[in-house]
């Protein structure tokens, strides 16, 4: 099941179930990746957010987040034939994906990009994107030249079972970006519970 341009993805792409459930952590990882505090989700009280004005479509290429050492190349990704989306390799931890027919970063719309929490050795590209916070920067390079920048609005976990479809995926008139992936508790039988999600939207692009 295809998603249609600019609207929001169908839940079997909302569980995020396709990422790795912690390969790392089944091998013998010791350390849970951080996850969200409260004090970084949506601030109802903050300032007006003001969004730049929206880009043309191109294809990202590259995705950097200083704050948490993220400096990554960028896949294209698709839906499989149960109509979730296909994760990155497993193989290539410094990898994340985009999904290639929805919005581009910088587009007016809501763009999404998802990556491996962990592989079988050790952490990867998103391990650390729940100790985001709000006003951090997301740059993103796109093949037309120009670089997408981001500010973080805010970062929130969300369990597998009970994850917010139209919160997440809702279309949005402005440009929007979300960074995907897996998080919150993990067992050995189920993986991990929950999925850590980053809100952000378009400050400069050019």
């Amino acid at each position: 099941m295809a998603a249609r341009h600019g609207s929001p993805w169908p839940g079997t792409l909302a569980a995020g179930a396709a990422l790795v459930l912690g390969a790392w952590l089944l091998h013998g990882g010791q350390i849970l990746p951080p996850v969200p505090t409260a004090a970084q989700g949506f601030d109802v009280h903050g300032a007006p957010i003001v969004v730049a004005p929206p880009m043309r479509r191109a294809v990202p290429t590259r995705i950097r987040i200083p704050a948490v050492g993220v400096d990554a190349p960028v896949t294209r990704l698709a839906l499989g034939a149960d109509g979730a989306l296909q994760p990155p390799p497993e193989e290539d931890a410094n990898l994340a994906g985009w999904y290639a027919a929805g919005t581009a970063p910088g587009q007016s719309g809501t763009a999404v990009l998802a990556g491996h929490v962990d592989n079988s050795k050790g952490p990867a590209v998103f391990y650390r994107l729940g100790s985001l916070h709000r006003g951090d920067r997301v740059e993103i390079t796109r093949d037309d030249r120009a670089t997408a920048r981001f500010s973080v609005d805010a970062v929130e976990v969300y369990p597998k079972k009970d994850f917010p479809d139209g919160k997440v995926y809702a279309a949005a008139p402005n440009a929007q970006l979300r960074l995907i992936t897996c998080g919150g508790g993990f067992t050995r039988e189920g993986g991990y519970d929950g999925n850590v999600v980053v809100y952000a939207h378009l400050v400069a692009g050019g």
